[in-house]
C-alpha cells in the first residue's frame, strides 16, 4: 500500500527518514553516493515545479513515456533493485549533501502543503495529466525506494 505523502504524518515520515541519512551513509545497491540520490529525489519535483528550466519531450517520446513509463511509475508495484534510471535522473557528477538534502525536504513540504487538490488533475512534464493519487504514488513510491536503498 503507498502511504499519502500529501498528509503530515507521511510527510515528517520521510523527513525523518532523509534526516537519519549521513554524508556516509553507504548504499545497498546502485551506483549513487548518497548525495547523488538526494539530488536523484529532487528531480521529480523540480520537473514540476520549474518545468521550464527543462527541454519538454517531443511528441513521440511524450506518447511513450505517457503510455508505457507512467504505468510503472504510478502503480503500486515497488522498484526493483537496479533498474535502469531515466537518462535525466541521471546524477553522476559530485554534490553537497546538506544542499541536496534541503531542497528535498523544502519540495517535499511544498508538495505536501499545497496538497492532493493542487494535484488532482494536474499536468506532468513528461506524463500529461495525472490524478493525486498518481502524483502521491509517484513521489512517495520514488522516496521510499531510494530510503531503503540507503537502509533507512
Amino acid at each position: 500500500m503507498i502511504k499519502n505523502i500529501f498528509t503530515v504524518d507521511v510527510t515528517n515520515e520521510i523527513i525523518g527518514r532523509i534526516n537519519n541519512l549521513q554524508p556516509t551513509t553507504q548504499r545497498q545497491w546502485g551506483t549513487m553516493d548518497v548525495a547523488q540520490m538526494l539530488a536523484h529525489c529532487n528531480v521529480p519535483y523540480a520537473y514540476t515545479f520549474e518545468p521550464e528550466k527543462f527541454k519538454k519531450p517531443n511528441f513521440f517520446m511524450k506518447l511513450i513515456m505517457k503510455n508505457f513509463v507512467k504505468k510503472i511509475v504510478t502503480s503500486p508495484k515497488p522498484y526493483k533493485q537496479n533498474e535502469q534510471t531515466a537518462p535525466a535522473f541521471v546524477i553522476s557528477n559530485e554534490r553537497d549533501f546538506e544542499h541536496e538534502k534541503s531542497i528535498l525536504i523544502a519540495n517535499i513540504n511544498k508538495a505536501q502543503q499545497l496538497g492532493s487538490t493542487h494535484f488532482e488533475g494536474k499536468e506532468n512534464f513528461s506524463f500529461g495529466k495525472m490524478t493525486a493519487e498518481e502524483w502521491n504514488t509517484m513521489y512517495y513510491k520514488h522516496l521510499d525506494h531510494h530510503l531503503r536503498q540507503f537502509n533507512v
